[in-house]
């Protein structure tokens, strides 16, 4: 394989770009276990008394993820977001006023391999969420296995991100007075093995519990497409029926957490790598379909408002497709 090496005259501009994407590569695939090994690690050290002291605050701090978390608009506005944000470049279309009175479940799709878009989009200011839908605080949901590591529960916590479970939802869809955005990859970790490039398809045809947790809250519904999202890293073949697959999914279903096979660049050469490809991601914010509140919805009513959510995604897909380079032959598929 020809390796092809960046050049040495690289802006400063584009470097910064890289480093920013870099540091948010590095928190997703490795901090989590460096923050675990340093937390054991300072135990057996003069400076044990951190660990220590660190875990009773873990104990008297430990349902702070399901209430809401610890959002620091700091941290979400720091310049390096800017950067991250270039690199791609990401942008956050609006088709539609959301009403800051109301709460909001956002079904993001697709999940692609990092969530790209959702992050840059949803929990740093980078792309004008707060200037685009005032009023609105948006918070994105992410695996709570995430949330028992020392150290970077804290970190992602002030990014805006909570626990994926009924729970931490519920807390921010009860609060009186709306404003409160509640970000869904509905997709989750299984549809990370489905993120090729030029793929169109969503885990989405059996995915149900979103609209019933709308339903119960009386929260209406956004449905969301990235697209770009599945185009920044290229992912080893593994269709359904392979050995790769079976593997993939067996270990996704014991660990909770999906393990695909994904490169793309390196820093400083554009051959091979897990810095994702410079490629535009444009996240388009559908319009918002009214939910009407009620606490035991039978199936047919679940099943009626989840086709009208997918009809909607559709819609949404197909009305902006020929915008981002998309194929005019080519449909969203659900899976």
């Amino acid at each position: 394989m020809k390796v092809e090496f960046a050049p040495v005259n690289v802006p400063l501009n584009r470097r910064l770009q890289t480093a920013a994407v870099l540091q948010w590569v590095f928190s997703f695939l490795c901090l989590a276990q460096v923050c675990i090994v340093l937390f054991v690690c300072l135990l057996f050290t003069r400076l044990w008394l951190i660990s220590v002291l660190y875990a009773l605050w873990w104990f008297i701090d430990w349902d702070t993820p399901s209430k809401g978390g610890r959002k620091f608009p700091f941290l979400c506005n720091l310049p390096m977001w800017d950067y991250m944000r270039d690199y791609f470049p990401i942008k956050l279309v609006k088709t539609a006023d959301l009403d800051p009175r109301e709460n909001y479940i956002v079904g993001f799709h697709p999940h692609g391999i990092l969530v790209a878009g959702a992050f840059t989009n949803f929990c740093t200011g980078a792309t004008g969420f707060k200037t685009l839908f005032p009023g609105l605080r948006s918070y994105l949901l992410m695996l709570p296995l995430w949330f028992r590591a020392p150290f970077f529960r804290d970190y992602i916590m002030c990014a805006g991100l909570i626990p994926s479970d009924k729970n931490s939802a519920s807390y921010l869809l009860r609060r009186k007075g709306g404003g409160n955005a509640v970000v869904i990859a509905v997709g989750g970790a299984p549809e990370a093995l489905d993120a090729h490039p030029g793929a169109y398809c969503v885990l989405l045809a059996n995915k149900k519990g979103f609209i019933k947790l709308a339903m119960e809250h009386g929260a209406h519904l956004v449905p969301v497409y990235s697209f770009g999202e599945n185009e920044v890293f290229d992912q080893v073949k593994n269709p359904k029926g392979t050995w790769l697959r079976w593997i993939q999914d067996r270990l996704q279903s014991v660990m909770g957490i999906s393990l695909p096979l994904f490169h793309a660049r390196g820093v400083f050469q554009y051959s091979i790598g897990v810095i994702p490809y410079r490629k535009p991601i444009n996240t388009v914010v559908g319009k918002p379909i009214r939910v009407e509140k009620k606490e035991k919805p039978s199936s047919d009513e679940l099943d009626d408002l989840h086709q009208v959510y997918m009809d909607a995604l559709s819609k949404l897909f197909e009305e902006h497709k020929g915008n981002y380079g998309v194929p005019e032959d080519a449909h969203l598929s659900f899976i």
